[in-house]
């Protein structure tokens, strides 16, 4: 299998970048919905206005909607995600490595030698196959790491990486990880009141030199119906990865996280946030994920006891215990802490340092798009 056929087996699970945007026909929309569309066509006034590569992706991306060959084109990829056979969880495993070396060269994020042999501590929240954690165990010799990785048997990845006593593997659900999200007693009418972990994972003693926070929902996943409500679970996914890792990163430390559309007001806010306790780089491999949204935040010399990353960290725990116990209706601020900020706010304060974040990662997924099969015009294989 070539790198053309990268993104065929990539089991990302998402919806396809152009997809995200295609106008939806709806009877009435609600407040927060039309609050939405203005923040939206204000971004995207400002960036087609600022960059000449995200006006161009803006233009593939209508053309895009208006082929049905795209949609089958992505979900061809999906279903070889869904049920990849060995051979294609083994590429996928080679795959992350190559993005891994890829962050690396352009950021120097995965070694963190300076702490001293033995004493670099890693946190992988998603970790299976395994591809970014095999790299940074590799370049930090004889460095710790915690892993935890959905079980196999309820639709997680194998876990590809070699045995070896520096990785503590941890085979759980982080988005039912209660007492570290702040949850130790559990409704007992719950739906899934005996899967919480009401004792910590994580204690005050384990803190980390580098976190990668990537994992997504996974469609072969076996959940309670409530936790798909409204995009729930993806939510609770990050809230979870995001606020354990930014929780137990030493100061000074690494987060590597994947994020979706740069242009997206939740994605704005993540990488406004970051950037006032860290160094934040945007990094969209050209190994993978070219076609997609998707790219790595990478933000260095995190300051993890900063009063902005404390708020962050109490808001994406609060955000979740809303979500997992059933109140929906105060989770639609994603201000992270904070009085929930105007689009114009915003991009008066970061709309420079966006437009520098994402000028790559628009042209790279432009360049991918443009030579689409379902943008040629062309049969998708």
């Amino acid at each position: 299998m070539d790198n053309s056929s990268i993104d065929e087996v990539k089991a990302e699970v998402g919806i396809p970048a152009f997809i995200h945007q295609a106008p939806l026909e709806v009877a009435e929309k609600s407040d927060a919905d039309l609050a939405g569309e203005r923040r939206r066509q204000a971004i995207n006034e400002y960036l087609e206005s600022n960059v000449p590569e995200f006006a161009k992706l803006q233009a593939l991306r209508k053309k895009g909607w208006d082929n049905p060959a795209g949609d089958a084109f992505f979900e061809n990829q999906r279903n070889a995600a869904d049920n990849a056979d060995d051979r294609v969880c083994q590429f996928f495993f080679e795959v992350m490595k190559k993005v891994a070396g890829e962050i690396h060269a352009a950021t120097g994020a995965f070694d963190i030698s300076r702490a001293g042999i033995g004493k670099g501590r890693i946190l992988d929240m998603c970790m299976a196959p395994g591809g970014f954690l095999d790299v940074a165990l590799d370049m930090n010799w004889k460095s710790h790491a915690i892993g935890f990785s959905l079980p196999h048997e309820d639709g997680g990845h194998k876990l590809l990486l070699r045995p070896t006593s520096y990785l503590d593997q941890r085979w759980v659900d982080i988005t039912m990880l209660a007492a570290d999200m702040g949850k130790t007693v559990i409704p007992s009418d719950h739906p899934e009141f005996s899967k919480f972990h009401t004792e910590r994972q994580l204690t005050d003693e384990n803190t980390f030199n580098l976190a990668f926070c990537d994992g997504q929902v996974l469609r072969t996943h076996n959940r309670a119906d409530y936790r798909d409500k409204s995009m729930s679970e993806a939510r609770r996914l990050d809230c979870a990865q995001l606020a354990l890792s930014l929780e137990h990163l030493r100061p000074g430390g690494t987060m590597i996280m994947l994020l979706h559309k740069p242009e997206a007001w939740r994605t704005i806010l993540q990488l406004r946030l970051f950037s006032k306790f860290s160094n934040i780089f945007a990094k969209k491999p050209r190994s993978s994920h070219k076609k997609r949204s998707s790219f790595y935040l990478v933000a260095t010399n995190v300051q993890s006891k900063h009063p902005a990353a404390i708020k962050a960290i109490a808001s994406w725990k609060k955000t979740w215990n809303d979500l997992t116990f059933g109140v929906e209706d105060n989770v639609a601020n994603d201000s992270l802490g904070e009085e929930e900020p105007s689009v114009e706010e915003v991009l008066d304060d970061f709309g420079e340092q966006l437009v520098r974040l994402g000028r790559s990662v628009w042209h790279i997924q432009g360049q991918a798009l443009e030579k689409a099969p379902f943008i040629q015009g062309k049969e998708s294989a």
